[in-house]
């Protein structure tokens, strides 16, 4: 995979593969499936300084897997991959254990 850098406090995430079977044993087309929110923490940003001078400190680490806004970030594709780029404050909760 080609390496990417996030920049600032952004963090790339790849999401968790959409549900293909509805609860009630329905089959999914892909304009029916929802966007999951959970996804995998793939590499973090360069960090920096936030608006009052003060170090940008990220709350999750490579490997987490953790809850995202529905609609947040922007989706990217390597090498045939989807990815998503959002910003360290889309990230709603890490999973504990």
């Amino acid at each position: 995979m080609k390496n990417i850098q996030p920049l600032g406090a952004r963090v790339l995430v790849k999401r968790a593969e959409a549900e293909e079977v509805s609860a009630g044993g329905i089959i999914l087309t892909d304009s029916a499936k929802e966007k999951p929110q959970d996804a995998e923490v793939i590499a973090l940003g360069t960090g920096g300084k936030d608006e009052n001078g003060n170090d940008i400190v990220f709350n999750v680490a490579v490997g987490d897997t953790v809850l995202i806004s529905k609609y947040g970030g922007t989706d990217i594709k390597i090498e045939g991959e989807d990815y998503l780029i959002l910003n360290q404050s889309d990230i709603l909760g890490v999973y504990q254990g």
